[in-house]
């Protein structure tokens, strides 16, 4: 009973939060719409870059154009929720420990990690979201995948746990601020190992596939729980190995920051 008040206490202040900053945002109309849009069209941009290299290639290692589309749909929907939740982790990792700000979060009647998932979002992901969401429904058209209710569950499971493992990765990343300061250029880099997730991971070699899969589990945010769709994998190792993957995934992650943040020493004068 204590957690369940405990949970529903955390999502009355996270809706709280969300609301009064999607206000602040809004004061700003023009800005929050340039930047949606800004995002949704770097997205597109993206598949026209693929549709130009098909125009002088049949295929892609075995993989045909739509199940492209589709796999690089797949892995914006997750990456976009995370951009929109958990955009705050970029500035923490810059300064929040260096200028000796995080003591505010360790003074409130709350958890630390919650506190900084909570300072902000980023609106910005919604273009993310909408982009790879109409990538995904172009692809579905163009290739022979029944939808099901199963299927559409299944789907909704993925993306979520897939947006979680955006989230342990960049909380891990994060973290080390509490040990360098400043710890931004660390995430910057593992960050952007998601991008390689956007096409199928076969076509790179087993070393890079093995870090994409258990070192920056990027690959089961995208390519691994697509081929359940795509029907060259099985829900047991696809899907199922995501959710068992962003578990672990975010536990270690977790327990990493709490060890960070016993290690903390404020900034003094």
């Amino acid at each position: 009973m204590k957690k369940i008040c405990t949970v529903k206490r955390y999502l009355r202040l996270y809706r709280i939060f969300l609301t009064q900053y999607m206000k602040a945002q809004m004061q700003s109309r023009a800005d929050f719409i340039m930047g949606f849009f800004a995002f949704f069209l770097n997205q597109i941009a993206g598949i026209v870059f693929l549709y130009l290299i098909f125009e002088q290639i049949p295929s892609l290692n075995g993989w045909n154009f739509y199940q492209l589309v589709f796999i690089y749909g797949y892995a914006q929907i997750p990456r976009g929720i995370d951009h929109f939740f958990t955009n705050y982790l970029w500035i923490f990792a810059r300064r929040t420990v260096k200028e000796g700000l995080f003591d505010r979060y360790l003074l409130r009647p709350a958890d630390p990690l919650f506190q900084i998932l909570v300072e902000q979002c980023c609106p910005d992901g919604i273009g993310e979201v909408l982009a790879g969401a109409l990538m995904v429904i172009y692809a579905v058209c163009n290739l022979n995948i029944t939808l099901t209710a199963v299927s559409v569950f299944w789907f909704i499971i993925s993306v979520f746990f897939g947006a979680l493992i955006y989230m342990a990765v960049k909380i891990f990343l994060a973290t080390n601020t509490f040990f360098i300061k400043d710890a931004y250029q660390l995430l910057y880099l593992g960050y952007n190992f998601s991008d390689f997730v956007k096409y199928p991971l076969e076509i790179y070699n087993k070393p890079v596939r093995m870090a994409l899969s258990f070192i920056i589990p990027f690959g089961f945010t995208a390519f691994i729980p697509a081929s359940y769709f795509l029907q060259v994998g099985t829900l047991k190792n696809t899907i199922l190995a995501e959710i068992i993957m962003a578990i672990i995934s975010f536990s270690a992650a977790y327990r990493y920051f709490c060890f960070g943040c016993s290690r903390y020493e404020s900034a003094g004068n």
